[in-house]
């Protein structure tokens, strides 16, 4: 094959990924793809992690390899893919997550109110097919869940997709938090489908279930960790201190024009601004941060200071939720100390919850296939470490406050 239709990426993770189509080298050098690089793939967690800086790129790419080696095994299997289907399926794991803004799940829904990242995925997946004159149709087709082979969708969106398999792998890897090392390459050579369905056979049991126990412990030891929380609900406030300072009148200076005009209204038909959505990124943001360090309003001031400074606001965590009593007290302490209002306060002293689940089967079930041709979820295996009472949500309730 020429050199100009095959390029070899040097991946930390996975070692060398092949990228051998020209529409795929088409969208990975495309400008909308290209954003991924200025985006975090886990927000602040490297305020925790210093290692965690990694990019939604980065995951992609990985993402990507592994989709490669699912599709490889499946057809070594006898499973029919079509070449279309192969390359699309591709592509669609590629702009899996081409619609995240700015820091990711942070900021979904504060800059742009009521619209998640996979609509603007598709949004931004039809434009780029009017582009490459219809190429992408299957690939949306599939990503959409509107193609036959539904198990084309759930290698990238199910419980057992390649996208959480890279994310666990990945995270672990950049974090450093080998809780979170999962046996993805065992997982995908057991990989199968049967009468439409992706399952996988009996030997990758033990697999699958270290796999949900490694999701689990990521997000309360990495994810939902009390730093990396107190991080992402401050820029929330900061931004909506920003968007509030605006709506009053007040002039800020964010050195982003792209952010400018986010902050500006509240937009809710993407279409609209979709170009300067994919323009957006986390240098915008934490340009204006740093900018508004100097704002003259005090609590824009002090939360920007503290975010870029990491002088976070405390955490705590608990099974009930905080008496309201002892908030509003502590909202009254805060307000005394920096001579604001007691609703001024609520910037410093906010309550939440957070939750997560290890195994929800009435969302997307994993279903192992045994020699017998039965079939059985993996809950229901004998001697399931992963049972039915794993499947409850996992409820944290927690309050931010200014020490």
């Amino acid at each position: 094959m020429p050199a100009a239709l095959s390029k070899i990426i040097n991946d930390p993770v996975y070692g060398f990924i092949t990228v051998d189509h020209p529409l795929l080298l088409q969208i990975i050098a495309h400008p909308y793809y290209q954003r991924l690089r200025r985006i975090h793939q886990m927000a602040f967690a490297h305020l925790v992690y210093p290692g965690a800086v990694h990019t939604r790129l980065h995951h992609s790419l990985g993402a990507y390899h592994l989709m490669c080696n699912a599709l490889d095994v499946l057809k070594n299997k006898g499973v029919d893919i079509t070449p279309e289907e192969d390359l699309s399926t591709k592509v669609a794991i590629l702009l899996h997550d081409i619609g995240h803004g700015p820091y990711s799940h942070a900021l979904e829904n504060i800059l742009i109110r009521g619209v998640r990242h996979e609509a603007i995925s598709i949004l931004i997946m039809r434009i780029m097919n009017e582009e490459f004159h219809g190429q992408l149709k299957t690939t949306i087709d599939i990503f959409t869940n509107n193609h036959p082979k539904k198990f084309l969708y759930q290698l990238i969106s199910g419980q057992l997709d390649v996208d959480r398999m890279d994310y666990l792998n990945r995270d672990s890897f950049f974090t450093g938090v080998s809780e979170g090392v999962i046996g993805y390459d065992r997982i995908i050579k057991m990989l199968t489908v049967h009468e439409g369905v992706l399952m996988v056979e009996e030997k990758a049991i033990y697999s699958i279930e270290k796999f949900l126990v490694a999701r689990r412990l990521m997000y309360w030891q990495v994810y939902l960790h009390k730093a990396v929380v107190s991080a992402e609900k401050m820029l929330i406030k900061i931004i909506q201190r920003a968007k509030q300072l605006l709506t009053a009148g007040k002039k800020l200076n964010t050195c982003s024009a792209i952010l400018d005009f986010f902050l500006s209204e509240n937009y809710t038909d993407p279409e609209t601004y979709l170009p300067k959505f994919c323009l957006l990124d986390d240098y915008d943001v934490m340009g204006a941060v740093k900018s508004w360090m100097f704002a003259e309003d005090k609590i824009l001031s002090l939360l920007c200071t503290s975010l870029i400074n990491r002088r976070l606001l405390k955490v705590k965590f608990q099974a009930n939720p905080f008496d309201e009593y002892e908030v509003k007290k502590m909202r009254v302490n805060v307000a005394e100390q920096l001579k604001i209002s007691e609703t001024e306060a609520e910037y410093f002293v906010f309550t939440g919850e957070a939750s997560n689940t290890t195994y929800d089967p009435s969302d997307e079930r994993i279903n192992i296939l045994f020699k017998d041709r039965s079939v059985k979820d993996i809950s229901q295996v004998d001697n399931a470490l992963i049972h039915q009472t794993l499947s409850s949500p996992v409820k944290k309730f927690y309050i931010c406050y200014l020490k």
